[in-house]
């Protein structure tokens, strides 16, 4: 645990008692501070009384005597509207912040010999696959790292701080959003396209609180930005003309005068702005596709930027074990190869595994977003059938309507069945069944874990059931 000690012998209000939530009450109370916590929820408020967190209804407290509100990063903060929590805080003049702040509070509270470096990853597509490889990377080249954030470990139940540390922080829009103090010595920008629109107003303020990730940085500090969609490659282009950080672009597209790209596999350094002999990572099996190439190409920038040589990245990226629930092979039946991409919750995600895994059978839907799957037309012509599942399931018919074959199964269970079947029966060598929903998972299940570990055991049940009994 990280002790906060920014608001000792203050009284705090802490809303939202998820993992962070609890996490956080329990790095402010070791920080000194009286916290006040609560939950809508009464099983989160059971979790937490169970965890020694103190309980106050914030409905019933004068708010006046707080000298901040932790908000949880899922809750409204802006739009579609304000909690009423935010709105009551903002009446009376009391900051609203997250557990990244408290983090950022507690690093800036420090000498600046004891400042752990922090590495900062966020983006649409692939922040948890880039966060979790450089931490790999540095684990595997001797370093204490600290991988956690929006993914795996709350930021403020990370191991102590300490000078000789390397955070390695996954970063979403919310929580940038409530945080003033970070500073990252390495940021990273991967994509940017629509996603979580409804809870920013809009694109422009979804890319607003992505570009926060910057803020504070100084000359000393890095920037490395994904260049291959248009969004992100304008904010590469502003930030270098800010001249307030170093910007090294990285790219699975283009091939860079100044930077790192991965291009049909070979991995091109100009970093120093002469192009280094390129190197194979092909053979990294992990990562498939262009936009594992670009997530490969951000995490080797990354890791160059701590002073890792290059040959010892390129190694550790090859034994890269990969990430549940993102292109995840999990198995093979009757030599019909199952990939798990539940993670994909967006189009654009889902864009990146058609592409990896072409003339697929294509498991799709759940509670759609509001851009659907309409950008995903142009590679119809790559997906061999679609088995729609979810609240989708109507609205991606109409989409894919005579330009792609389709069939409405709705649950889960029944789109592995069929989707296995006609894979099977297609004759052809090594096919594939795809699940990259394109969609949040809400619908049917908890959370995309939820999701995948169904998906998962399907494809077991079809296992059981094609496995002969051994005779008596």
């Amino acid at each position: 645990m990280i002790p906060v000690h920014a608001f000792e012998g203050k009284e705090i209000a802490v809303f939202g008692l998820g993992r962070s939530g609890i996490a956080t009450a329990k790095a402010l109370m070791a920080g000194g501070a009286r916290v006040c916590a609560w939950d809508d929820n009464e099983n989160a408020r059971k979790a937490a009384e169970a965890a020694g967190v103190p309980l106050v209804d914030l409905n019933r407290r004068d708010w006046q005597t707080f000298a901040a509100l932790v908000l949880s990063p899922g809750i409204p903060l802006r739009f579609p509207e304000p909690h009423r929590f935010v709105r009551m805080a903002q009446m009376l003049g009391v900051p609203v912040i997250g557990d990244m702040e408290l983090f950022a509070r507690a690093v800036n509270d420090l000498k600046e010999i004891d400042r752990p470096r922090i590495v900062g990853i966020t983006g649409t597509n692939g922040k948890s696959t880039v966060t979790a490889l450089i931490g790999h990377i540095l684990k595997a080249n001797g370093k204490d790292v600290r991988v956690g954030g929006n993914i795996g470990v709350g930021v403020l139940d990370l191991e102590r701080l300490h000078g000789a540390a390397i955070y390695v922080l996954e970063l979403s829009s919310y929580q940038l959003d409530l945080a003033e103090s970070l500073r990252c010595d390495v940021a990273v920008m991967l994509n940017l396209s629509p996603d979580h629109l409804s809870r920013h107003g809009g694109m422009d303020g979804y890319v607003s609180a992505k570009r926060r990730i910057f803020r504070n940085q100084g000359p000393d500090d890095i920037a490395i930005v994904g260049v291959d969609d248009t969004r992100s490659g304008v904010m590469a282009t502003q930030l270098s003309c800010e001249g307030l950080r170093r910007v090294i672009p990285v790219s699975a597209e283009y091939g860079l005068g100044r930077g790192v790209a991965v291009l049909d596999g070979m991995l091109q350094d100009s970093l120093s702005g002469r192009a280094e002999p390129p190197v194979d990572i092909s053979t990294a099996r992990a990562l498939p596709g262009r936009h594992n190439h670009q997530n490969v190409a951000a995490a080797y920038a990354a890791c160059r930027a701590l002073g890792l040589e290059p040959s010892d990245i390129i190694a550790a990226i090859l034994t890269f074990p990969g990430l549940p629930h993102r292109l995840e092979t999990i198995g093979a039946i009757e030599g019909v190869r199952f990939i798990n991409d539940s993670k994909a919750t967006n189009a654009q995600a889902a864009e990146q595994a058609i592409r990896a895994f072409p003339n697929a059978w294509w498991i799709v839907g759940g509670r759609p977003k509001e851009e659907g799957i309409d950008d995903l037309a142009p590679l119809f012509g790559q997906i061999r059938k679609a088995y729609l599942i979810g609240e989708s399931t109507e609205a991606f018919a109409r989409a894919l309507g005579d330009k792609l074959e389709h069939v409405k199964c709705r649950t889960l269970d029944a789109a592995v069945e069929a989707a296995f079947n006609d894979a099977r029966a297609s004759g052809e060598a090594n096919p594939v069944v795809l699940f990259s929903p394109a969609c949040a998972s809400f619908d049917q299940f908890r959370d995309f874990e939820q999701r995948g570990n169904a998906f998962r055991q399907e494809a077991a049940k079809l296992v059981k059931r094609r496995t002969p009994t051994e005779p008596a």
